[in-house]
């Protein structure tokens, strides 16, 4: 499985000015969240204290990946990217370094 590193941003369009719709929206946007964290969508969830962006992780596959998102259109949208952990990228490095001596 591949590791993504989302970074999410609300649209503060779709957030509504009434602030009880608003605690409403949002209790539910989180309870969506600890759902995810627990069945495993969401290896990780953070947002930044001012609210209006984040990040999550996910080990998943793309299929899976993007049916998870789905729910959170439009309120929020992402950037996301696939990301190697260290080991992998010292491999790689190590990998790279040798096919250049050779040359």
């Amino acid at each position: 499985m591949t590791k993504y590193y989302m970074r999410w941003q609300m649209d503060p369009m779709f957030i509504p000015a009434d602030p009880e719709e608003r605690v409403k929206l949002w209790l539910k946007m989180l309870e969506m969240v600890q759902a995810g964290l627990k069945s495993g969508s969401f290896t990780d969830w953070g947002i930044c204290c001012d609210s209006s962006a984040g990040y999550a992780f996910a080990d998943t596959d793309e299929k899976t990946l993007h049916a998870s998102i789905l729910p959170w259109l439009p309120y929020i949208s992402y950037d996301i990217k696939p990301v190697l952990p260290v080991d992998q990228v010292i491999a790689n490095i190590k990998q790279a370094a040798a096919a250049a001596a050779k040359r």
